[in-house]
Order: C-alpha cells, then structure tokens, then sequence
C-alpha cells in the first residue's frame, strides 16, 4: 500500500461527509455484526457520521445492488461475504455485476461455517449425513440463503467431495439468515451450512446438530466439533470469508485511503480481539491483492457449479 502522506495527498478531503455501509442479510448477521463493530471506530478516525443499513432481500443482492447505482464517491460501502465473489462466477441475471460494478477494498476476516442438521434419527455425524443420501441418491435436502451464496457453494463443494447428490431448497426472496435457520429447526431441509456465530445458540440447546466444521482447523468456538475433513471428507476447506466493496468508478485515491484506514481500524486495539471473540482470524492483503483474490474466486465457483450442474 501506499504511504499514509500519499494517501492523504491523494485524496484530502476523504471522506468529508456522513458515510453509510451497507450489509446484504439482515440484522444479526456476520456482515451486520462487522460493520456495527466497524462503523464507530471509523467514525471516530474520520469526524464524520458512520451508519449502517440492512438491506435484506432478493436472495441477498438487494443491498449491493442499492451500492451499484450509488454515486461512485467512497461515501456508500458494502460489506458482503464471499457471495459478492461466487455469484459473479455463476448468476448472469443478477441487476448489476459483482466484478465489474464494484471495486473490492479490503478483506476483513475469515471464519469456519458449521455443517449442520435437525434432529433427525440417525445423523449426528457427517459420515452419517453421507450415509443417509447415499443411501437415498438425490432425497435428502439442503439448505441455503440463496444460488450462489456461500452457504449454497460450500454444500456443492462438500456434496461433490462426498460424492453425494441432494437437493437444494432455495429461500423465499425475502427470507433472511434467520429464516433459514428456522427452516433447518423445522425440518424443511436435512443439513445446512452456516456461519457459526449465527447458529451458536440453536447447538447449545440441541435444536441443531452441529456435524462439522468447514476449515482446515477446528472453532475455538465450536473445539469439540471436529472439521469436515477429520469427519472423513479429506482435504476439505471452506472458511467464509467477508470484504469491503464501493461502486465502480470511485477515484483511486479514495479507494487507496479507505483501504489503509480500514486496515488501521482492524489492526487497532479493539478489533482483532472482538473478531478472536466471534471466531474469526484476520486476512491481510493490499487492495491490489483483494481484487485478484476475488477474481479468482469467482471463477473457481464458475468451475465448480459447471462441475455440480448448477444453473442461474
């Protein structure tokens, strides 16, 4: 990155007025949680007004599609997971597009999903999972908060290296994080994948089963759950990670000053322990490297659901 002089120079008056980030799941949600953690400390370094709007809906492209169309001037932010990234990679009737349309900033954070499933008899694992629908090809059913979203990429990820076949139940268009996690309690759907935090409460009462993690090492918040890879699926690694977007076309120096200040806010001294407490670790990449890595993303997600079958 460039120097903090540089940067400065290059765009003084940054941001000189309020800010708002933008957050695609709802309230309650891991980029909702982030951006609340982020938005104070934000305002506090820049003297301006930070705020933050749910805009949930339409399988969670409402709200980056309310960033696309707005003025390309630093000032309206999105903070998504790694959905903006695969849904490039394989919706083409989206309102906007996630590579073109946006710039990415800077990552966030990374952390493991959780694969569970309802109280079912007989899964309480993942080689039982795998059993069951190997045992009935293409009967049992998942979930996930829409096509092409992180927690519908990472089940065809875990299906095809399972070598199983099941069936997506795709949300209402405007369900959120929370009424899929509803749907998994009720039984609409055999097993799920999803961020930990979301779903902590649900595997303490036991209304879930929590059968694996996604990445390559266990949760601190989940320790006596073993990775889906320990579970017998091997090599399997799938942590959600989240990132900062603005509007394509946003000067370089405001892209350049809002990534060194974010990054400042991350590194500072609240922040890397409230994402140690909401188990997430951090990414550190500069803004050029963040670009490539969502490039490269999008298109592994591309190979991936061509290889799964998958249709917009």
């Amino acid at each position: 990155m460039r120097s903090a002089t540089k940067l400065a120079a290059s765009a003084p008056d940054y941001p000189g007025k309020p800010v708002r980030i933008i957050e695609p799941f709802g309230a309650g949600g891991g980029p909702d949680l982030l951006a609340r953690a982020l938005a104070p400390k934000l305002s506090e370094l820049w003297g301006q007004p930070v705020t933050v709007e749910n805009i949930p809906g339409a399988g969670a492209t409402a709200g980056p599609a309310q960033v696309a169309k707005s003025p390309a001037d630093g000032r309206t932010l999105l903070i998504n997971t790694n959905a903006q990234a695969y849904s490039a990679g394989l919706s083409k009737d989206l309102p906007y597009d996630p590579l073109k349309d946006f710039i990415p900033v800077i990552p966030l954070t990374r952390q493991a999903y959780v694969l569970v499933a309802g109280k079912a008899p007989g899964v309480t694992t993942v080689g039982e999972l795998i059993a069951a629908a190997k045992a009935r090809p293409g009967e049992l059913k998942f979930g996930s908060t829409g096509i092409g979203t992180g927690t519908h990429v990472g089940v065809e990820k875990f299906n095809q290296a399972a070598g199983i076949k099941a069936l997506h139940v795709l949300p209402s268009p405007n369900d959120s994080n929370a009424d899929t996690i509803v749907n998994a309690i009720a039984g609409r759907f055999n097993y799920y994948l999803v961020p930990i935090s979301l779903v902590l409460p649900h595997i303490r009462d036991g209304t879930l089963v929590a059968l694996g993690v996604s990445t390559a090492r266990r949760s601190t918040l989940l320790p006596q759950v073993p990775t889906i890879a320990e579970a017998g699926v091997v090599g399997f690694n799938f942590p959600i990670w989240y990132g900062m977007w603005v509007p394509a076309g946003t000067p370089s120096g405001v892209v350049d000053k809002l990534a060194n200040d974010v990054g400042r806010v991350l590194a500072g001294a609240d922040l890397p322990e409230w994402i140690a407490r909401h188990g997430g670790e951090p990414m550190s990449m500069t803004q050029p490297e963040f670009a490539r890595f969502v490039e490269s993303e999008s298109e592994a997600t591309a190979r991936l659901m061509e290889a799964a079958s998958v249709k917009s």
